[in-house]
């Protein structure tokens, strides 16, 4: 389904400065902001669950119906009905990235050169191998492989249940964020490349050479997978043979990876609006107006009720400090023809 044409939602101030990026779960937002704070949001409705006293220091991860943080010297993980703590755990060593949550295990990567795999939900250490670099940045999870990129240049992939090493790849530079399906790899790197690694063997199928270095995590569907440059390009390439199918010129400069909605993907920079494209030839599928400049990474979410496509973004106020607000799909004709909709109030946080 398109997210165009769109509407707002709703949108609220947070009144206070993101200190890391968000981190998101089925149906739930939570912002670390100033004051050693974490404040969770329905997303659904943009009403406010609760505030709990956290001093974040990475964007946190969530998974289970807990959001995991790190804080200094401290692994905590806090239950996202409530906020209240469901297990801490002390941390010996600093971390290179943010935590990493998928199935169950929860991924750490030390500045020391070491990934830790914990069970989620008691945060019970399962292992520790050490990868001789730190992590370039967060790990990914697919299949039974935890796939690190390094500093030094390498992806390292481990057995997810005993840490064990299967392979690892040097690539030309240092690898982005890992795009990481069952059989296949897609990561960016530093010397201006987009690699395919086939996900059996780390061997590189393919790579493809851009003007520049590649932004963040691709995104793939079924048939292509998609990447941003800082020559300020969207390429989509077919995902198997490494073809270029289309490329299409920008008119910002990317920040973050894109995402994709149905059949669009879209791309964000840190300006007011967000541009999105035809996943089939990258023509322009519409853009949105954020309001102010964005300070995060735009996230995808599907109402459960609905099942309509939204985009929550988050973006920054001199005055308001971080703001954010969803956009979804307009719906046409209205769904209650006889009485409009109430419009949805800023939520301001209480200090406690």
């Amino acid at each position: 389904m398109s997210l165009f044409p769109t509407r707002t939602a709703w949108t609220l101030a947070l009144n206070n400065r993101l200190v890391a990026p968000p981190a998101y779960d089925e149906s739930r937002a939570y912002f670390a902001i100033d004051g050693d704070r974490l404040v969770a949001y329905e997303i659904a409705s943009g009403t406010q669950l609760w505030i709990a006293s956290a001093a974040v220091t990475l964007r946190p991860a969530a998974g289970e119906n807990l959001v995991f943080v790190v804080e200094p010297s401290m692994l905590t993980a806090r239950h996202a009905a409530d906020g209240s703590l469901a297990w801490a755990l002390p941390l010996a060593d600093a971390m290179a990235t943010p935590p990493a949550w998928d199935n169950g295990w929860l991924v750490l990567a030390t500045t020391t050169g070491a990934v830790i795999t914990l069970r989620g939900v008691d945060g019970l250490v399962l292992w520790r191998q050490e990868i001789g670099s730190p992590a370039h940045a967060a790990p990914s999870l697919a299949a039974d492989r935890v796939y690190v990129p390094t500093d030094d240049g390498r992806v390292v992939a481990l057995n997810v249940e005993t840490g064990a090493p299967v392979w690892e790849r040097q690539l030309g530079g240092e690898p982005r964020e890992i795009l990481a399906l069952d059989e296949r790899l897609y990561v960016g790197s530093n010397d201006n490349s987009l690699y395919c690694l086939m996900a059996k063997d780390g061997r590189i199928d393919w790579r493809w050479r851009t003007g520049a270095d590649v932004v963040g995590r691709p995104v793939a569907d079924e048939h292509r997978v998609y990447f941003v440059a800082l020559d300020n390009m969207l390429r989509g390439m077919d995902m198997v043979s490494g073809a270029q199918r289309w490329i299409k010129p920008l008119a910002i400069r990317p920040a973050w990876g894109p995402v994709r909605i149905g059949q669009t993907v879209i791309v964000a920079g840190q300006v007011q609006s967000l541009y999105a494209f035809a996943t089939k030839d990258g023509a322009p599928a519409g853009d949105i107006a954020a309001g102010a400049e964005l300070t995060a990474p735009p996230h995808v979410f599907e109402n459960p009720q609905t099942k309509q496509p939204s985009l929550l973004v988050v973006t920054r106020h001199i005055a308001q400090g971080a703001a954010a607000l969803l956009v979804t799909r307009a719906t046409e004709p209205p769904v209650s023809p006889f009485a409009p909709l109430p419009n949805l109030t800023p939520i301001e946080i209480k200090t406690p």
